[in-house]
């Protein structure tokens, strides 16, 4: 799994051809948020049973690149696309020092509590809203403070952790992933440790029927070890590669195979091309977006 670090190294010098036109973080018509629709039908989702499902990813809050007024601007434009559930993926806190301030978890968490569905609003934690917590890393256990502030704000945070919901008395799972990457291998990194806090099998377990599910997981590596049992993963992390040229992300943190877009595995995965940075302010190709997924409304995938 490649590194934050590495995307650096390897798409810096990439980043600078065309910045000038293609740049996002240095402007307000540069700051334009989109919606990317999926309409999808995989096989393991029951004919006829149509969800809407908005995805948020990767807000990394700071100023002035993701503000609380661009926060809340993405929850009222969320709510507007009037989705059945909402859910959030990860990496809510900064992921680089490019900034002139931080925004504590207190002030954009309740933000988010903004965001209205009728199935309710659904959240898993990202790699750096572990590793921005110091006593967490020091301690190697616990929940970060991303994560309380999140369910101070009345959103459920789901750690390897399932919930049965239903619409028009269709039952389905939302499950939701601890994450891959929760542990930051530093010095003090203890020999032995696992540096993810994911339990695929413990989270699976969870789930006491036959019903549809959907899985939460930040990093979409996992898609590789999730069975068919599962209808649909979503993830972000990626930020599409945060460069992509033509289509093409030339470094991603989860390999280019998985960097952006509607992916068939076992199940289907749609990786968030997300909304805000990591390691440098800027992206190239891949706008900022919301995603919505429509269960249901494609043609059927084959098995």
């Amino acid at each position: 799994m490649f590194t934050r670090r590495h995307f650096l190294k390897g798409s810096l010098a990439l980043g600078a051809l065309g910045f000038s036109s293609t740049a996002y973080g240095f402007g307000e018509p540069l700051l334009r948020l989109g919606v990317t629709r999926y309409n999808l039908s995989p096989p393991q989702w029951p004919a006829g049973f149509k969800l809407k499902i908005a995805a948020i990813a990767d807000l990394h809050a700071c100023d002035p690149w993701m503000s609380l007024e661009r926060i809340g601007r993405i929850v009222e434009r969320t709510n507007a696309l009037k989705p059945d559930l909402v859910v959030l993926l990860g990496d809510y806190v900064a992921g680089h020092r490019k900034v002139t301030r931080l925004i504590p978890v207190n002030e954009w968490a309740p933000v988010l509590g903004g965001l209205k569905a009728p199935l309710g609003v659904h959240a898993v934690l990202g790699n750096h809203d572990w590793w921005e917590d110091r006593d967490v890393q020091r301690a190697g256990h616990g929940l970060p403070e991303a994560g309380h502030a999140l369910q101070a704000a009345g959103i459920p945070v789901y750690e390897n952790d399932a919930k049965r919901l239903s619409k028009d008395g269709r039952p389905f799972w939302i499950a939701g992933l601890g994450d891959q990457l929760a542990y930051m291998p530093m010095r003090r990194f203890r020999p032995g440790r696992r540096m993810g806090v994911d339990d695929l099998g413990a989270t699976l377990a969870r789930i006491k029927d036959d019903a549809p599910v959907i899985l939460m997981a930040h990093e979409p590596d996992i898609v590789k070890r999730v069975p068919s049992r599962v209808a649909l993963q979503l993830s972000g992390h990626t930020h599409g590669g945060q460069v992509r040229l033509a289509g093409w992300s030339p470094i991603s943190p989860s390999g280019r195979e998985l960097a952006y877009g509607h992916i068939r595995r076992n199940c289907d995965l749609v990786v968030s091309g997300g909304l805000g940075c990591s390691i440098m302010p800027f992206r190239i190709g891949v706008p900022p977006e919301i995603v919505l997924v429509t269960l249901g409304g494609g043609t059927p995938a084959v098995a």
